[in-house]
């Protein structure tokens, strides 16, 4: 996997193994926080984090049905920072049955303002087959320009290796990081042999990792690799796998957006110390 500066300031940036478009490493996901459509406050913060993530050069965003009124936030908000352009807007169809699956993904679009998506990805496999097919016809007629499947959990790790392996479905979303490292055990392996770009979730487990290393400074060796936070220890360790695509934090904060990106930086770890960082995180 090649590692690429977009912009000489920007985010260093993956390739998308099935037809080399560069996307920064590091994204922004919308589950929870960006379910805002009725607060102002929060919309509003909202507004300055995505407005921060474009001008750092950040692209890919995530949403699903499943995260509220976040897509039609994701979408009102890019178009009032008329950054749509800039965007790699990725979504899910989250149901069962081929019509309902129609529905659902044309409702994504409008909410998220767009004539043609980025990515529409299977969300936790839920009738993959019905909706791959029908992604697959949409594909071909120029309406969405990649499809995925995703979860969240590794008992389905298996079930996302036999997609993936054929090399016909183009990104794959998976819970990956230093609490969670499972998909290491073959599905970063597969998606490497097939040709399929990941994009990793739950990047912190849902905070969990802050918690466990709260009131604990950074170790001293983590200045060697660029690391100036512990959000950016555990992104850079993601990143250091050559299967990893992008990981996509979720926040609502202008602060940690600017932190999140910082990862996306040379150096990366090598095997070696991406090592030394899991059993040193282990020892917490």
């Amino acid at each position: 996997m090649s590692v690429e500066s977009p912009a000489a300031s920007g985010p260093l940036a993956r390739r998308v193994p099935k037809t080399g478009e560069p996307v920064p490493a590091v994204g922004l996901g919308t589950w929870q926080v960006f379910d805002v459509a009725s607060d102002t406050k929060e919309k509003a913060q909202a507004q300055e984090t995505l407005k921060m993530f474009v001008e750092l050069g950040g692209r890919v965003v995530d949403s699903s049905p499943m995260y509220g009124s976040s897509e039609s936030v994701t979408g009102e908000l890019a178009a009032t920072l008329g950054a749509k352009a800039k965007l790699f807007v990725a979504t899910k169809v989250w149901t069962s049955g081929r019509q309902a699956g129609i529905r659902q993904m044309e409702d994504s679009m409008r909410k998220l303002r767009v004539e043609r998506l980025d990515l529409m990805q299977v969300h936790n496999l839920v009738d993959a087959p019905t909706h791959l097919a029908t992604l697959r016809e949409w594909k071909n007629a120029g309406r969405v320009r990649y499809l995925g499947v995703t979860h969240y959990h590794a008992g389905a790790h298996a079930d996302l290796e036999k997609i993936i392996r054929p090399g016909d479905i183009d990104f794959v979303q998976v819970n990956y990081s230093l609490a969670e490292p499972e998909a290491d055990r073959r599905l970063l392996a597969a998606a490497a042999d097939s040709r399929t770009a990941v994009i990793v979730n739950r990047p912190f487990a849902e905070g969990s990792m802050f918690r466990r290393v709260r009131d604990k400074a950074l170790p001293a060796w983590a200045q060697e690799i660029g690391c100036a936070s512990w959000a950016q220890f555990f992104l850079k360790w993601i990143l250091g796998h050559p299967a990893v695509t992008c990981a996509i934090p979720g926040t609502r904060n202008p602060k940690h957006v600017v932190d999140n990106l910082g990862a996306a930086s040379e150096p990366l770890p090598d095997e070696a110390t991406r090592r030394k960082m899991s059993d040193y995180f282990r020892s917490l």
